[in-house]
């Protein structure tokens, strides 16, 4: 069973981000709503989390290849060829951060509406309780007329 306050040092960046804004991990989030609006954020939040883990596990495993490719040439045991080995790791590993940063960016959006509505959800059950007191209704006031001239 998740425990939701502590997570494994191993957890990729997604499952921490969440946890570090919402205080659970991803996984015991959609255990904390029956049903709405609510739960469809939660598992759209957990979902973010696991591609930017997944999106990260691809990023750090092309950079230790190429770093491990780097470290055997530098040490004379392997040669690198000219068929632009490295040029294309380096532009995977460009693609590879750039869809990490797309994917931490999607997750924060996600956090951000889930606390939102949330938020809201949690006023509006505060509100419709028996001994709530109602809030008065705004004062509205008719738009000033303006006089054209001709």
């Amino acid at each position: 069973m998740d425990n939701p306050t502590s997570l494994p040092p191993s957890v990729g960046p997604g499952s921490r981000m969440v946890h570090e804004s919402l205080g659970v991990s991803p996984r015991f989030l959609g255990r904390l709503h029956t049903g709405g609006p609510e739960l469809v954020l939660a598992d759209l939040v957990h979902t973010a989390a696991r591609h930017l883990d997944h999106v990260h596990e691809q990023f750090t495993a092309a950079a230790r290849n190429a770093a491990s490719v780097l470290t055997r040439a530098a040490a004379g045991n392997t040669s690198i060829n000219s068929l632009g080995v490295l040029q294309n790791r380096g532009t995977q590993i460009d693609i590879l951060a750039a869809r990490r940063d797309d994917a931490v960016d999607r997750l924060k959006e996600t956090i951000d509406a889930y606390r939102q509505v949330t938020a809201s959800e949690g006023a509006a059950s505060r509100a419709n309780r028996p001994n709530a007191v109602p809030a008065s209704a705004p004062t509205i006031t008719p738009p000033a007329r303006v006089a054209r001239g001709r």
